[in-house]
C-alpha cells in the first residue's frame, strides 16, 4: 500500500486504509507459514541481491497495459533496435510507478538494521504480527554465509557484528538453538572469540538486552550535550546521522537501560560467549573487537577521551547527569516531531523507540506512533522481509527516473508517467519547518527536497538539486502544466546556495560544521568518516548542474551569487579528480558512479564562461581515458563493492548494467570521439534486457561510509533507460519522424 510516498506491506489486509495492517495480528495458520518457507526459498550463492520480484509482480499484475506507443521511424536496423529497447524499458518501468507518482523499490542490503528493530520490539513487548516475524526469520536465514556467519551487508564476509546480531534476532523470533543453521552460526561465533569481540554498536544492543554488561561499554558521556556550542567537538557539529544515532544511545547509556533477564536471555549468555558470563571482566572488554570487524581503529585522541570519560562515570554528578538526560529527551522528542516519528533513519528509529518506551511507557501515544512507523521501514522481496536503509528512496529514484525519461523527445510517448512523477515531485518539496527547527541545530530547509518523503522531514542538498533539475526538465518538455512555480524554484536555489561549504563543495544534509580532525573521535570501528558532513563529488556535481540549468532558464536571478557558486563547485570537483582521471564515489559503487557525476558537471559547464574551458576539457579527457581503460571486452563496465571499502578500483567478474550505464552517460555527455566504445556498451545494455523490458538484478550498487553496501533496485532500470535515451537523442534525436508501431 502506498500513500503520498508512504510504503506499507500488509498480510491480507482487512481494509484499504494504511493502518489496517495493525488489525492483522496472528491471523496466519501454520500451513500458511510453511508455504512462506517454500515460496521464499532464496539462493544467496547465485546472487545475494534479490530482484524485488514480489513488488514488481504485483505492480505489473495491477498496472499491466499493452505496449501501444508510436515508434519513431528508424534510419537503419541498428536505430530500430535502440528505439525498441528504449521504449520497452520505459514502458515496463512506467508500470512500476505508483498512483501517487513515485517508484517504490527495495532499499535493503545492510544486515544490522533489522536486528535493531527486532530488539526494540522485544524489549518493549510490542511483537510484530506472526506473518511478519516469519518473513523476518526467512530473510535472516536466507542471508547466512556458507561459513555459518553473516556480514555487515548481504554481499559481505562474515563479521562478529553481523553474526551475533542475526543470531540473537533469530532466537528472539523463535528459532531454537538446536536449529542446524544456528548451530553453525554458534560455531562461527565461538571460533572467533565470542560476543565479547562484537564492535561497539553491537555491544550497545547486547547491553540493552542484558546480554552484555554496561561496564564493558565506553562512556557515551551524556553531559557532552550540555557543553557550550562554540566548542569544536560539541555534538551539534557531528554529521547528522551520527548525531541522531549517538543522541539516543547516550540516553540509553545514561539510564543504563536493560531488559530483565529471562530464560531466553540466560540461555543466550551461554550460547554467544566462550566463557561463563558471570566470570567476564567487563571493563577489559571495552575495546576488544574481532579482527573481522575492524575497519577504523581507535585514534590516540579517542583513547585519551575514553580514559577520561570512563573515569568520570565513577564520580559523575547525579544532578548534571539528569540535566543532560532531560535535554537529550527533549531533543529526541523534537526529532520525532520534526520527522513525524519516522526519524532520520532505521538505526535511530529503533533506538528512539526504546528511549520513548523507557521515558513514556509502552501505552503512551508517543511510543505507539513509533510502533506505527516501524512498518514504514519494512520491505518484502523474494528473500523475505527486511528493514530498509531509510523509509525508502522514493524522491531520489523519482527525480532520477524523470530525468532519464525526459532525456529525449521520446518522453512525449509517456506523458502520463511524467505527469504522475511531476505530481509527486511537487508534493514532496518541503515548504515549512517545525517550530523547534532552530533550537535543535537543523539547517534551513524551506524549498528543499528530501531523499524519501517530505513527511520524513530531512532535506538533502543533492536531492534538492535533483528535484530542481527534474522540475526544470519537466517544464522544458512542455508535456504537462508546471506545478512548481518560479517562486518555489527560487526557494530551491536559495537553499542549494546555503548548503555550499567553504571548500566549494556540497555535503549531504548540512554544512560541514567542524574541522576534519574531529574524525579522530570516531567511536565506530565499522565505519569511516562519520563525524562530520564532508563535501562529495556527487553532491557537488548535482548542485552545480542544477544551478547551471536554473541560470539558463532564469538568467536574471542572483546571477553573481550563482556564478560564484558554480565556479567554486567546479574548482572543488577538479580538485577531487585522482591522478588516473577518476573520481571516488561515496554513495554508490563507485568510480564509475562518481566519474559520471564529475564529467557530467564539467561538460555542462564548458562554454558558459564560468570556468577555464581548457582545464575542464583536460579533466574530462582524463576521466574518459580512465573509463575506457576499464571497459571490458564485452563492451561493459563492472565494479564490486570493494572499490568503496578499499578505495581502489575493484573489477567485477562480469559487466554490470548499472556501472555500464554510468560510464556510457559520462562518455556521451563528454562527446567522446571514439564511438565504438559507446556503441559496444549500448549493445551490452540491449543484450542484457529481458523480453519484458526489465534488466536482471546484478551486484549491489549503493554504499555509505565506505564500508556498508545498500540496494537500489530501481537503478537497474533508471540508468540503462537514461543511457539508451541519451544514445537515441544523440544518434536520432528530435529529427525522427513518428509512425505507427
Amino acid at each position: 500500500m502506498t500513500d503520498n510516498g508512504r510504503q506499507i506491506w500488509a498480510y491480507k489486509p482487512v481494509a484499504n486504509d494504511i493502518a489496517s495492517h495493525l488489525d492483522n495480528v496472528d491471523n496466519c495458520t501454520e500451513t500458511e507459514l510453511a508455504q512462506f518457507r517454500v515460496d521464499f526459498r532464496f539462493d544467496k550463492i547465485r546472487n545475494p541481491n534479490s530482484a524485488d520480484q514480489v513488488f514488481r509482480n504485483q505492480a505489473i499484475a495491477a498496472n499491466f497495459k499493452p505496449h501501444t506507443c508510436e515508434l519513431p521511424a528508424a534510419k537503419d536496423p541498428r536505430q530500430q533496435d535502440i528505439i525498441t529497447s528504449l521504449l520497452n524499458g520505459i514502458h515496463y518501468f512506467s508500470m512500476l510507478q505508483s498512483k501517487d507518482g513515485h517508484w517504490p523499490g527495495d532499499y535493503g542490503g545492510p544486515l544490522f538494521l533489522l536486528p535493531g528493530l527486532i530488539i526494540a520490539s522485544y524489549i518493549s513487548a510490542s511483537p510484530f504480527p506472526v506473518p511478519h516475524r516469519e518473513m523476518m526469520k526467512i530473510y535472516l536465514f536466507n542471508h547466512q554465509n556458507d561459513d555459518g556467519g553473516w556480514g555487515m551487508h548481504i554481499e559481505g564476509e562474515s563479521t562478529m557484528f553481523g553474526t551475533v546480531m542475526q543470531y540473537v534476532s533469530l532466537r528472539i523470533l523463535g528459532a531454537g538453538k538446536t536449529h542446524p543453521q544456528l548451530q553453525k552460526a554458534r560455531k562461527w561465533i565461538k571460533a572467533h572469540g565470542g560476543a565479547i569481540g562484537i564492535p561497539s554498536w553491537g555491544k550497545f544492543y547486547l547491553a540493552i538486552l542484558n546480554l552484555y554488561d554496561w561496564r564493558g561499554f565506553n562512556s557515551l558521556f551524556p553531559e557532552m550535550w550540555l557543553f557550550p556550542k562554540w566548542l569544536p567537538f560539541h555534538p551539534w557539529r557531528y554529521w547528522c546521522h551520527s548525531r541522531m544515532v549517538y543522541l539516543p544511545m547516550a540516553y540509553c547509556y545514561g539510564k543504563r537501560i536493560k531488559m530483565p533477564a529471562n530464560d531466553l536471555l540466560l540461555s543466550l549468555r551461554e550460547e554467544i560467549y566462550c566463557q561463563d558470563y558471570a566470570t567476564i571482566d567487563w571493563p577489559k572488554q571495552r575495546d576488544v573487537v574481532c579482527e573481522k570487524d575492524i575497519y577504523t581503529t581507535q585514534s590516540p585522541v579517542l583513547k585519551v577521551m575514553n580514559f577520561v570519560t570512563n573515569h568520570y562515570e565513577k564520580i559523575k554528578s547525579t544532578w548534571l547527569r539528569n540535566k543532560s538526560l532531560k535535554f537529550i529527551q527533549e531533543y529526541i522528542d523534537a526529532e520525532d516531531a520534526q520527522s513525524h516519528y519516522l526519524d532520520i533513519g532505521p538505526v535511530n528509529q529503533a533506538i528512539n523507540s526504546i528511549c520513548i518506551w523507557d521515558a513514556r511507557g509502552r501505552n503512551s501515544s508517543q511510543f505507539q506512533q513509533h510502533v506505527a512507523r516501524w512498518y514504514d521501514y519494512l520491505w518484502v522481496a523474494e528473500d523475505g522481509m527486511k528493514m530498509s536503509g531509510y523509509n525508502g528512496s522514493q524522491f531520489w529514484d523519482t527525480a532520477f527516473a524523470t530525468r532519464a525519461i525526459l532525456e529525449s523527445d521520446v518522453a512525449r510517448l509517456f506523458s502520463d508517467t511524467i505527469a504522475n512523477s511531476c505530481q509527486f515531485i511537487d508534493s514532496q518539496q518541503i515548504l515549512a519547518q517545525h517550530e523547534t527547527h532552530n533550537e535543535f541545530f537543523r539547517h534551513p530547509m524551506i524549498g528543499s527536497w528530501p531523499f524519501s518523503t517530505a513527511e520524513q522531514g530531512w532535506p538533502v542538498a543533492d536531492c534538492t538539486a535533483e528535484g530542481l533539475s527534474a522540475t526544470l526538465a519537466i517544464q522544458h518538455s512542455g508535456l504537462v502544466s508546471p506545478r512548481v512555480d518560479e517562486a518555489r524554484l527560487k526557494l530551491a536555489v536559495d537553499v542549494i546556495l546555503s548548503y555550499q561549504n567553504q571548500d566549494g563543495g556540497w555535503a549531504t544534509y548540512e554544512l560541514t560544521r567542524a574541522p576534519k580532525w574531529l574524525e579522530k573521535l570516531n567511536p565506530s570501528e565499522i565505519f569511516a568518516d562519520i563525524m562530520i558532513d564532508y563535501s562529495w563529488t556527487e553532491c557537488t556535481s548535482a548542485c552545480v548542474q542544477a544551478l547551471i540549468e536554473f541560470q539558463d532558464a532564469f538568467p536574471g536571478y542572483k546571477r553573481e551569487s550563482i556564478g560564484t557558486a558554480i565556479h567554486d563547485g567546479l574548482k572543488f570537483i577538479l580538485a577531487q579528480q585522482k591522478t588516473d582521471g577518476s573520481w571516488y564515489g561515496g554513495w554508490a559503487v563507485c568510480f564509475t558512479y562518481a566519474t559520471w557525476f564529475g564529467i557530467e558537471a564539467l561538460s555542462k559547464a564548458k562554454g558558459l564562461g564560468c570556468y577555464d574551458d581548457g582545464l575542464l576539457s583536460r579533466a574530462i579527457e582524463r576521466g574518459c581515458a580512465f573509463l575506457t581503460g576499464k571497459q571490458k571486452a564485452d563492451g561493459g563496465w563492472g565494479e564490486t563493492f570493494e572499490s568503496c571499502s578499499k578505495m581502489v578500483y575493484s573489477e567485477a567478474d562480469t559487466s554490470q548494467v548499472v556501472n555500464t550505464a554510468w560510464a556510457l552517460l559520462a562518455l556521451m555527455i563528454a562527446q567522446y570521439p571514439e564511438r565504438q566504445a559507446i556503441d559496444k556498451g549500448i549493445s551490452l545494455l540491449m543484450a542484457r534486457q529481458t523480453e519484458m523490458g526489465d534488466w536482471q538484478q546484478e551486484n549491489i550498487s549503493g554504499v555509505f561510509n565506505y564500508n556498508c553496501m545498500i540496494t537500489y533496485s530501481n537503478y537497474r532500470n533508471i540508468f540503462p533507460i537514461w543511457a539508451l535515451n541519451r544514445y537515441y537523442q544523440q544518434t536520432a534525436g528530435t529529427d525522427a519522424k513518428t509512425s505507427k508501431s
